[in-house]
């Protein structure tokens, strides 16, 4: 009787295998850090392999912040249901957002740590990312805006800013709720709400702060 033969794996599953266990070793050890040694060591497979389908180091992270990239933006539109009030979509994009960076830890490192400090090429794939979702917080708050203001010119460039702070205070605060025990994905959007939305509640209804002259 002859030898039984093993199926071999396809080429998209080990793949992901191979990615899998990067984006643990880069979020871990920092990219510097990591060899294609220890990644290959932890897929399961050879380093020559590791090589032959995804050719670098270099590539191989790129590989894993567009993976990363991906995944998180595909999250915070799919947590977001589009015929609800705005304060509720709010609330639900930053729940996705802390829910996923919370469920994916390292891959949240890759991207906001080791990407954005290590060469102009990866931090302009995390760079690509952030707009998307700066994007697509600027027009749920700008529709908001135009309903509550009943104008549907209401202008884009007088809430633009307002996304930029808010996903600036959703990165820091995915940061801290990793690094905190015991802080859920649920507390962490419940916190930036209580911090942003009675700002941009009033804002709504046409009652901004307004600085003082001097």
């Amino acid at each position: 009787m002859g030898a039984v033969k093993t199926k071999r794996m396809p080429r998209a599953v080990r793949e992901q295998q191979m990615l899998d266990a990067a984006v643990r070793t880069f979020g871990r050890r920092g990219y510097m850090a990591a060899s294609m040694d220890e990644i290959a060591e932890l897929a399961g497979v050879s380093k020559p392999l590791v090589y032959l389908y995804l050719n670098s180091k270099e590539d191989l992270f790129t590989a894993c912040i567009r993976r990363e990239a991906h995944a998180l933006t595909a999250a915070v539109r799919s947590g977001v249901q589009p015929d609800t009030p705005a304060d509720r979509q709010l609330w639900d994009g930053l729940r996705a957002f802390f829910t996923h960076t919370a469920q994916h830890p390292d891959g949240w490192a890759v991207l906001h740590l080791q990407a954005r400090t290590h060469g102009d090429a990866f931090a302009a794939e995390v760079t690509a990312m952030r707009e998307e979702i700066v994007a697509f917080v600027t027009q749920l708050i700008l529709a908001a805006a135009r309903a509550a203001h009943r104008d549907p010119d209401f202008p884009e460039h007088e809430i633009a800013g307002l996304a930029e702070a808010l996903v600036g205070a959703a990165e820091s605060l995915a940061d801290w709720a990793n690094a905190t025990p015991d802080v859920t994905a649920r507390q962490a959007a419940a916190t930036l709400m209580n911090f942003a939305w009675a700002g941009l509640g009033n804002l709504m209804n046409s009652d901004p702060w307004i600085p003082p002259v001097s």
